[in-house]
């Protein structure tokens, strides 16, 4: 049986920088599966790839059986791979409401002439609306959003808009979802909360997590298995335990005199 996800000899470079290396991993269906690595190491490269925003120079990936190194983001993201982003990618001039809508733009069938002709709740387009509308509004019930619905998300709370990012990401109805630093610059309760929902995606809605976080607390808690980058290659992988013992992580990671586990 092919693996739901598999990255292999995946190689980039820009210019003489070599940005990954011969990187081969596997992901299985229902997984949380976390790339850590120092700064620099090549992870968010990683998810380029992935995403279809950098093409690499070897290599494939391959989700459900179909390569996809060569496939536009647009087409990515519609068979079924989503991503949030390291630095907020949200449109802060509209609502939670609005942006969570646009995420669900790729399953939209009402074209031009439908939308501008057929109007009401009884329309194609009404009831399509309608339909997509129902499916947001239960991500908001989800991520616990229901206080901020119709605030614009400039006006939001860093961890707030966060959460939002992550919802839009949602309203793709991934199998894959690829998290880019999700609990970057939030404190300590804001990311126990992204912690349990990140559980509750993968419980709730059977999706497969892709995890990419500097906070080893929250890797070591909820992830499966580890993939550890330096230097645009591989140097371990395995479970947390594994990982957190493993003396090349422990030299590029934090340094020879230090436990991971205590970061």
């Amino acid at each position: 049986m092919a693996p739901f996800f598999r990255v292999e000899d995946l190689s980039i470079s820009f210019g003489g920088l070599q940005a990954l290396a011969e990187i081969t991993f596997e992901v299985q269906k229902g997984m949380i599966f976390a790339i850590i690595g120092p700064n620099g190491a090549g992870k968010t490269t990683l998810f380029n790839c992935i995403s279809g925003i950098y093409r690499p120079d070897k290599g494939r990936i391959i989700f459900k059986g179909r390569e996809i190194q060569r496939q536009k983001p647009d087409k990515i993201a519609r068979l079924g791979i989503a991503r949030t982003f390291q630095n907020i990618e949200l449109f802060s001039h509209m609502t939670t409401m609005e942006n969570l809508m646009l995420g669900r733009h790729i399953h939209m069938k009402t074209g031009l002439f439908r939308g501008a002709f057929l109007w009401g709740r009884r329309s194609f387009a009404g009831r399509e609306e309608v339909a997509h509308r129902q499916r947001v509004e239960q991500i908001i019930d989800l991520l616990d959003l229901q206080s901020v619905r119709n605030k614009m998300v400039g006006a939001l709370p860093y961890g707030t808009q966060k959460l939002v990012e992550l919802g839009r990401a949602l309203a793709l109805e991934p199998e894959l979802l690829l998290l880019d630093e999700p609990c970057a610059g939030m404190n300590s309760e804001e990311k126990q909360d992204t912690i349990f929902w990140i559980k509750d995606i993968q419980d709730e809605l059977g999706v497969t997590i892709l995890l990419i976080e500097h906070d080893m607390k929250m890797v070591m808690d909820i992830s499966e298995r580890i993939l550890v980058l330096n230097f645009g290659r591989i140097i371990a992988e395995g479970t947390p335990s594994e990982v957190q013992r493993h003396p090349e992580v422990l030299k590029a990671y934090l340094g020879e005199e230090q436990e991971l586990a205590a970061a």
